[in-house]
């Protein structure tokens, strides 16, 4: 029955846009109450077969009142060319991989280890069936952690806790929830502002908005300890806001002029942040003096669009809008950047989102990367060495041609069973994906954005999960209660 009502619900944001184009606030009051009387609704038990009627008349109705809604294409039907596509074709930047390896410092982590780990995955996966989970001592406590419940049963987020409308009509390409807290969120629009957000104690609200860019802001870290966020902007500069009061500690110009697309910290020393520009031109930047790092820049292929690190710091991966996926070394004591390796995903395709992580779950530690590339595809990439390596390992499909979506790792993934992703999509839909299931992948799919989902972002805990879509709409769903 809750898929039906979130069928409904669907419908209903699909044709919200048409619905008093000149109040939004009330359309998102509309979809609020919507969602509120669904819900209450599809407690009544209502026959399916009586549910499923009132859908059809109800997409009738709007579409006698409003209009067809043009169907978006689908995405099965895009295809990308299979001689352009290199999704698992590595490049040395390096002769000699010893050189690579002598680079660092004492704390750095030995060349051997990530490819002792492959070695390792490598003969577990090799003596076991495909798509099985890799057998470790704590799989059975990982399991009784979780309840034994299943992963449909562990990422069951229907219900809609609230929805925020500030940024309303521009699009909010990014948002995450505070590191390590279960009810501060931020996220930054098109309309120039950012805005940080919390929900406890009710009733959620707009805490503080962070107001200085000239232009759109393309992309916000949070620091570790959550009292500073560093934002992006097409104005050229990267601003360090106090997340207390908003206001605007210092600002850093882009010596070329350029627009900064996206940023992230280092996660050993916040005062470093790593910047990409639309000159194709990657930079650590100290905020403390707000000066660029010496030898912490080079260049990719085109437009920066993504970055990530691993865990421990020493890996720094960026995509371009050319198709490419470069891993670099960080030198944690100089902030010295070298490039390692470049994986070609495919020729002209944007890589619009990384997320690297050291483990998938208790029972299959592989360190991966998730990527987001214009190919209507998820990808996960076991990452096979310390410099970098990638090696293609899952896809899934999802529609995602143009707009710049995102996805994420699970935070609590290595206490349940299985192992789980969650993306945005053009399709209006949020998708969570079992990435070792080899057949039906789908664990779950939220509906009720009016426009392709951007990005996602859990609360420490998992029990609050936040999307943002291309129309300035964020809804916050909440885990059902069994």
């Amino acid at each position: 029955m809750a898929a039906v009502w979130q069928q409904v619900l669907a419908v209903d944001a699909r044709y919200n846009a048409y619905r008093t184009p000149t109040f939004p606030q009330f359309r998102t009051q509309y979809i609020r109450r919507r969602s509120q009387l669904l819900r209450e609704n599809a407690k009544c038990g209502f026959e399916p077969g009586l549910r499923r009627q009132y859908l059809r008349l109800r997409s009738q109705l709007l579409a006698l009142r409003y209009g067809p809604l043009s169907e978006q294409s689908s995405f099965r039907a895009s295809s990308v060319r299979s001689s352009r596509t290199t999704l698992d074709r590595m490049e040395d930047f390096e002769e000699d991989p010893r050189a690579q390896g002598a680079r660092g410092h004492r704390r750095s982590v030995s060349r051997g280890s990530y490819q002792l780990q492959a070695q390792m995955n490598r003969a577990v996966y090799d003596e076991r069936p495909p798509g099985s989970l890799v057998p470790t001592s704590v799989a059975e406590a990982s399991r009784a952690m979780a309840g034994d419940t299943t992963l449909s049963e562990n990422y069951a987020f229907a219900g809609m806790h609230h929805i925020f409308d500030q940024h309303v009509d521009s699009a909010v390409p990014r948002l995450q929830f505070a590191n390590d807290d279960k009810h501060l969120l931020a996220c930054c629009s098109l309309d120039g502002t950012l805005s940080i957000m919390t929900l406890s104690p009710p009733p959620p609200s707009v805490k503080v908005t962070l107001k200085g860019h000239g232009g759109p802001v393309t992309d916000f870290a949070w620091s570790l300890s959550n009292d500073i966020i560093v934002s992006t902007s097409l104005d050229g500069t990267l601003r360090i806001w106090n997340t207390e009061d908003g206001r605007c500690i210092r600002e850093v110009r882009d010596p070329e002029s350029s627009e900064l697309l996206c940023c992230t910290f280092q996660p050993m020393n916040n005062n470093l942040t790593v910047v990409g520009n639309s000159k194709h031109h990657l930079q650590v930047v100290n905020i403390s003096t707000g000066k660029k790092v010496k030898g912490g820049s080079s260049k990719l292929t085109g437009r920066v669009l993504s970055l990530s690190f691993d865990a421990p710091g020493r890996i720094l991966w960026a995509g371009d809008d050319r198709g490419s996926i470069f891993s670099f070394l960080f030198d944690m004591a100089t902030g010295k950047l070298t490039k390692a390796k470049r994986l070609v995903v495919s020729e002209g395709s944007s890589i619009c989102s990384i997320s690297a992580r050291s483990w998938i779950s208790r029972e299959a530690r592989d360190p991966s990367l998730l990527v987001n590339a214009c190919v209507n595809k998820l990808l996960l990439y076991r990452v096979v060495d310390n410099e970098g390596t990638l090696q293609l390992k899952r896809s899934f499909p999802i529609q995602h041609g143009s707009q710049h979506v995102h996805s994420i790792f699970c935070p609590l993934m290595s206490f349940r069973q299985g192992a789980c992703v969650v993306t945005g999509s053009e399709d209006t839909c949020v998708y969570f994906f079992d990435v070792e299931r080899n057949t039906k992948a789908i664990v779950n799919k939220l509906q009720g954005h009016g426009g392709p989902v951007l990005d996602v972002s859990f609360n420490c805990d998992e029990s609050l999960l936040a999307s943002a879509d291309s129309t300035g709409m964020v809804i916050i769903w909440r885990r059902e209660q069994k």
